[in-house]
């Protein structure tokens, strides 16, 4: 099977869906910002008000047309934009042979694929059966449900 427009447009379609939510998304789900682009006054030290300094220019930034509201086509262009930025990143990154295509041997592998899985495979039996991948979605179903009722990932 010939994978060279195949692999390609599973990234694109991947990075497409899940750039949609980007602003909407809560912290864990967002790139990381780094302590320099915190630090607005470079002191070292990064307050609350350098914090909320950050994310209302995050905001101003993906509010178009200066209204002070965010529509769904801000949102989605904003999204649209850092999706981008990302795939033009990732070819910059894993485009080994420049060719403007990205091979299964060029995509970047998997940071915890093999912890994941050996977490998820409580018997050590070298696969998954479907009852401890059901025992993993339903723990990490849980998982969300604790963060979403403590707040503790709110803005």
């Amino acid at each position: 099977m010939n994978y060279s427009k195949f692999i390609p447009a599973i990234v694109l379609s991947a990075v497409a869906i899940t750039g949609t939510s980007v602003l909407a998304a809560g912290p864990k789900d967002r790139e990381p910002v780094s302590f320099q682009e915190l630090d607005a006054n470079n002191d070292g030290q990064v307050t609350k008000e350098e914090m909320e300094a950050h994310r209302g220019q995050r905001f101003t930034k993906a509010d178009a047309n200066g209204d002070g509201q965010l529509s769904v086509e801000e949102m989605q262009a904003a999204a649209q934009k850092r999706a981008n930025d990302r795939v033009t990143s990732m070819f910059k990154d894993h485009d080994a042979n420049s060719d403007g295509f990205l091979s299964a041997d060029e995509l970047p592998k998997p940071r915890r694929a093999d912890k994941m899985f050996d977490r998820i495979d409580a018997d050590n039996s070298g696969g998954i059966s479907e009852q401890e991948f059901a025992d993993a979605k339903d723990k990490k179903g849980r998982h969300n449900k604790k963060h979403d009722k403590s707040g503790s990932d709110d803005n």
